[in-house]
């Protein structure tokens, strides 16, 4: 057995994952033309979200964590703005806008929780 890094532990961050997954799912079927615009553009700040939750749980510093989870929510905003332009431009169905705004939300709220956490210990 391998072992668990920190951040895997972070329920956020399996969130961040699976939405993740998803963008990439949904973004295939944005027109050809975006795949290295907007396509691309959002895929990266999905990525971004988790990847700096990650990074974050390595510092040692509570405020250096925190930093961190800022920059999560950076670009989980980010996700967001795409996400509602891409729903205006007709690139993905409204179902699919729902399920990736919900998600959004709750990562949204466990990060806000998260930061605060951090900030207070």
């Amino acid at each position: 057995m391998s072992y668990k890094f920190s951040f895997k532990k972070l329920n956020v961050w399996v969130d961040s994952k699976e939405l993740i997954k998803r963008i990439y799912t949904i973004t295939k079927e944005f027109p050809s033309d975006e795949k290295f615009g907007f396509t691309s553009q959002l895929r990266r700040a999905s990525v971004s979200l988790a990847s700096n939750l990650a990074e974050g749980t390595a510092r040692k510093i509570h405020k250096d964590k925190a930093h961190f989870t800022t920059l999560s929510f950076s670009s989980l905003m980010e996700v967001l703005n795409q996400i509602i332009i891409a729903k205006e431009l007709n690139f993905t169905k409204e179902k699919d806008f729902q399920i990736l705004r919900k998600e959004n939300e709750k990562i949204s709220n466990t990060l806000n929780a998260l930061r605060k956490a951090q900030l207070n210990n």
